[in-house]
Order: C-alpha cells, then structure tokens, then sequence
C-alpha cells in the first residue's frame, strides 16, 4: 500500500460493495489524535448507512496498525477529544455499534485501543509479525474500550485475565490460539486477504447476514450493556489517581513506574 504524504488521517476507498478504511499516520505508528478517531467514527458511520455497502475493511498504512492514543492529544491540557454520540458510530462500539460486518487487518504493533477497535468488528486477520499489548494498566489506568468484556467474550476469563493482568506482549499465534485472531497470515498479505474475506461475505444476502449479526449480538447484549455502564466507574477511579500520573509521568521520563495502589 502506497503511503500518504500526509500523515494524521483516516481514509476510505470504495470497492464495490466493500469500504475500505485505512488508518493513516505511520510517521507516528499510526497513533490516533481525537481527529483521526472521528474520521474513523465517520467512515464507519458511512458504512452502517449507506445501503450500497455491505461490508466494511478496517487495516493501516505501514509497518504498523496503531500504537494506540496519542496521549497528551486526549488527556492533557490542550487535549481536543469529544465525547462519543449515537450520531455516529463508535469506534469502540460502546454507543453506537455498526450493524454491517467489519474484518480488521493488524500488523506490527496493535497496542490498545488497537486491540479494542478490531474486537470491536468481527473477523480479524493479522500478519505473523503482529505484536498485541493490553498495557493500560501499566500506565497507572485501565482499558476503557471495552478490552474488559471482549475479551472474556472472546477468549474466555483464564486467558482473558492472563493477558489483561499481565499487560505483556503476545504474538499474532497467540491471539489465534486464544480466539482473539481468526487468521494469521505472511506479513504483507493481511490487507488482501482482509478483503478476500469480505468480498466473499459481500457475495451473501446483505439483508440476511445483518440480521444475523443482530441476533448473535443479542446473545451477549445484557452482558456487554452491564459492562459498558461500568465503564465510567471505572475510568473515575482510575484516571485521577496518583498512580495514573505516575505511569504518564514514567512513560515520558523512560523508566519503569513505581505505583503505591493510591
């Protein structure tokens, strides 16, 4: 995939029935500004509402998916993030889930927010070279989309809690054998095969394959409404923690954190 000259965007392309998204900020490993996820959000929005789309592709321009937020964009003194609404669709699938399929292509590093968004969709791909992360809980905070639940639902509560707890690094063969990851392919190849994938779904009935994902989502709907509406507590007790500046305050002096549990 050619590389945009400039960096910080998220763009979509038009191939029949599919849209493909493509995050594109490599410069900075593909970390999102509060701009570049309301792209995302509007690309996604466009899926679930235009008719003539059935299926949506979510990858990233170069070396690596995302390395997550840019920090101090969401959270410092100049920070610029919006609230999430139901006027578009959520990222993270926490307001405003798409109804329409999404499979995901990760490569290289697909850190937090990373993991979350492609839980978010449906199928994903990854290349071999793949490295996922979980590491909020390093920073002093925790996952606050939607990491907590996916990933039970996902992989089950021992490997969920594993990875989550441990905040360590896990391969792309790992997150297969755990079920987070449905394919792991050559890297280079995800993107393709990403769009093979929903090519083939995009040759089924649209009408019948949404209504199918509707009434899978039912099954796990309680479930995953409960733990949405737990995520405020969670980011309240978290967030104005003196441990949390501590991570932020490690994560920019390079060195390991020292929390106190306060």
């Amino acid at each position: 995939m050619t590389e945009s000259v400039v960096p910080g965007t998220v763009r979509h392309e038009r191939h029949g029935h599919v849209l493909k998204i493509v995050i594109d900020n490599p410069t900075k490993k593909n970390a999102f500004s509060p701009e570049m996820m309301m792209e995302l959000a509007q690309a996604l929005t466009l899926l679930d509402e235009d008719p003539q789309l059935w299926v949506g592709v979510v990858c990233a321009a170069g070396d690596h998916f995302t390395a997550g937020l840019d920090m101090p964009k969401f959270f410092g003194p100049k920070a610029t993030a919006k609230p999430r609404t139901k006027e578009v669709v959520d990222p993270m699938g926490l307001v405003r889930q798409c109804t329409k399929p999404i499979v995901t292509a990760v490569q290289g590093i697909t850190y937090t927010i990373g993991l979350e968004m492609m839980l978010a969709g449906d199928i994903v791909v990854a290349a071999s070279d793949t490295r996922f992360c979980q590491m909020e809980s390093k920073r002093g905070i925790a996952p606050l989309g939607g990491a907590h639940f996916r990933y039970v639902t996902r992989a089950g509560w021992g490997n969920a809690m594993y990875h989550l707890m441990l905040c360590d690094e896990f391969t792309a063969h790992e997150a297969y054998r755990i079920g987070l990851v449905q394919e792991v392919v050559a890297p280079g190849e995800q993107i393709e095969r990403a769009m093979q994938l929903a090519e083939t779904i995009a040759k089924n009935a649209p009408l019948g394959i949404q209504a199918m994902k509707q009434a899978g989502k039912k099954f796990i709907e309680a479930g995953e409404a409960a733990a949405i509406e737990a995520i405020p507590a969670i980011r309240a007790k978290v967030m104005g923690s003196e441990d949390a500046a501590e991570g932020i305050k490690s994560f920019v002096e390079r060195r390991p954190a020292v929390f106190r549990g306060a």
